[in-house]
């Protein structure tokens, strides 16, 4: 009965061993065929040849880097264009040249292990010209906020009108893709670049502010005037840098439904004729009120069409 059990065992054990008997087997005879001189020479020059890539592409990446560095600093001085605009430049020629080598480093790497990189960048330019179909608003983005920038149309401070869009507000920031700008009452909007068609820019040159002080005529113009006249002179002495041209009393104006003014226009530094033409107007009828002169509340109806 022993014997018999003893048997048993023994066939069951030489059943289970023997297929990892085999396996092993088949595994020394693959390990034998290899030729470990060539897979080691292999290893060596391709790792040889990643390192080599690795430095060289280091080596271009600071030599470029540095190059464009030189050139920003050398067209700074020599161009009096605004630090945000050459900072977008700057790091828009940086990100050009970094993607750039970035793509040649990927490529040599495959190529070197071995990878069939052509086969690969032809299947991907069937699925790159659908992605490319769908992208197109975005390129349309890049290529035209390339040109706002490259054509210097707007800087960052800078109050323009989008007439398109009925928008208008201080820029915040010139983007490759998008523009942000902010209005009057704080509110932030971000315009893809695509959709500016027109831009009206406010802060290029000198503004005209206009103040028109309604007065009654029948008080006597020269007695009007004279007030006026120290409201300008106060106002051009307190902000005489900012006031490029002397205020000067244009006249006598109409404004409709039997009211009249008197105007009084200059110019000033674009950004600061909002601040002016508030500041006038209130010396102007403070000067009228010191002098007795009334101010007329007779509403202004809108000009029949």
């Amino acid at each position: 009965m022993l014997h018999i059990a003893a048997q048993t065992t023994d066939s069951t054990s030489s059943g289970i061993t023997e297929p990892a008997v085999r396996q092993l087997n088949a595994f020394q005879r693959w390990w034998g065929t290899i030729n470990w001189e060539n897979v080691t020479g292999l290893l060596i020059s391709k790792g040889l040849m990643i390192i080599f890539l690795i430095i060289l592409f280091s080596v271009l990446l600071r030599l470029c880097d540095f190059l464009v560095e030189r050139s920003y600093q050398s067209y700074q001085k020599r161009q009096k264009f605004s630090e945000s605009r050459m900072n977008t430049l700057n790091t828009l020629i940086r990100n050009v040249i970094h993607y750039t080598l970035g793509f040649f480093f990927i490529y040599s790497l495959l190529s070197t292990l071995g990878v069939p990189v052509g086969s690969l960048l032809a299947g991907a330019g069937i699925a790159g010209l659908a992605i490319g179909l769908g992208a197109q608003g975005f390129m349309n983005d890049i290529i035209t906020g390339f040109f706002i920038i490259m054509e210097q149309q707007i800087d960052v401070g800078d109050y323009i009108i989008l007439s398109n869009l009925a928008i208008e507000g201080t820029v915040t920031s010139v983007g490759i893709r998008t523009l942000e700008l902010r209005s009057a009452n704080g509110t932030v909007h971000f315009i893809p670049n695509r959709n500016i068609t027109t831009i009206s820019n406010n802060s290029r040159s000198n503004m005209q502010v206009i103040v028109d002080v309604r007065i009654d005529p029948n008080e006597g113009l020269d007695k009007i005037k004279t007030a006026i006249k120290r409201a300008n002179d106060q106002i051009a002495k307190t902000y005489q840098e900012e006031i490029q041209t002397e205020p000067t009393i244009f006249g006598l104006v109409d404004l409709g439904n039997s009211n009249y003014a008197i105007r009084t226009t200059f110019y000033v530094l674009n950004g600061q004729q909002f601040k002016i033409k508030e500041d006038l107007l209130t010396a102007a009828i403070n000067e009228l009120n010191a002098a007795d002169l009334s101010i007329p509340a007779t509403p202004i109806l809108p000009a029949a069409k």
